[in-house]
């Protein structure tokens, strides 16, 4: 590798600059904007400046729903994509976000990208994609407690993903569909009596102002894919795309994610030290009770899944067999 060096400098200090907007539909003070700063540098330094970067949070560029779609078209040449925004658009990665399949952030986001970098040229193909992880596990929040899946019952929740939504609608609940930064006005007015949503960002929105009641439970995560402009790709110089691919791993997966992961981590901890909210475990027969109950979600995966043509089974089998090795599984 060190003798590549003199011939990979030069051909990068010839290249055509290109200027990469980067798309984040979440705040700036979420820790995964510092986080992609910070990945966004090493790609400028790694190409000696000919690729510069913009980002731009906050739904500048467009809304957090419709992020795929900017990555596609060209308004942004690189997008934080939630595919649980859009039900049924990407069914293969979304065996990730069945409940009770990861336990740990880091782990579940290494074999996730492990797993997922082999399909997504086929389910992602209007794109160009660079990795995907999730964040740390989440869980159910709300102004009514829920102990067991029979609660649900004539609730209105906001879903985390759309698997969570399918959960909702099986256990006799109503769905109120919103981005994270829309979340809590719904749950303020009254719109919806609970969310599934990860510990630390609840702090973030302004969501524990409108909860009190909060399952101890790592019981779902939410997939997320960083995905490219392919045309943009495209128009770069070799060496230009081997630094993109060089930060397009599941090495950069992680790291980018971990500062995330840990903020998440850290929100349980500050939630159990107020003492007008209540964090709650649940015993051995409830956590039963909810397994069984999300048990038909993953024939639904795998009944949309062959759809596409794909084989769920195969499909299935292989992820399972991932999570297993990096050890990220419930």
């Amino acid at each position: 590798m060190v003798g590549l060096a003199p011939a990979v400098a030069p051909a990068l200090a010839q290249d055509k600059t290109v200027d990469l907007k980067i798309s984040i539909w979440l705040p700036p003070a979420h820790p995964l904007v510092p986080a992609t700063k910070e990945w966004a540098e090493s790609i400028t330094k790694a190409s000696n400046g000919t690729i510069k970067t913009a980002i731009f949070p906050s739904e500048q560029l467009g809304k957090a729903f419709d992020h795929y779609d900017m990555a596609r078209d060209g308004i942004a040449d690189l997008t934080y994509i939630n595919p649980g925004y859009q039900p049924g658009r990407f069914p293969i990665i979304a065996v990730g976000q069945i409940p009770f399949t990861f336990s740990d952030a880091k782990k579940g986001t290494a074999a996730l990208d492990a797993w997922y970098r082999k399909l997504a040229a086929t389910e992602m193909k209007d794109t160009h994609f660079c990795f995907a992880f999730i964040h740390d596990p989440g869980t159910y929040h709300g102004r009514k407690k829920v102990m067991v899946p029979e609660d649900i019952k004539g609730m209105k929740i906001r879903p985390a993903q759309s698997t969570i939504g399918q959960m909702v609608t099986m256990m006799g609940g109503t769905n109120v569909q919103a981005s994270a930064p829309e979340a809590r006005e719904v749950l303020e007015r009254g719109v919806a009596d609970g969310i599934f949503f990860p510990w630390g960002s609840m702090f973030l929105f302004g969501l524990d102002k409108v909860t009190k009641y909060h399952i101890d439970v790592p019981l779902y995560s939410t997939v997320f894919t960083y995905s490219m402009n392919k045309a943009k790709y495209d128009a770069m110089s070799p060496a230009q795309k081997k630094v993109i691919d060089d930060h397009c791993t599941g090495e950069w997966a992680v790291k980018l994610s971990s500062p995330w992961h840990d903020f998440e981590a850290a929100g349980k901890a500050k939630m159990k030290a107020l003492s007008d909210h209540e964090v709650y475990t649940l015993t051995p027969d409830q956590l039963k009770q909810w397994q069984a109950a999300v048990a038909p979600l993953q024939k639904a995966w795998a009944e949309a899944v062959k759809k596409t043509g794909a084989d769920p089974e195969a499909i299935y089998k292989d992820f399972q067999a991932t999570v297993s090795k990096y050890g990220a599984g419930f």
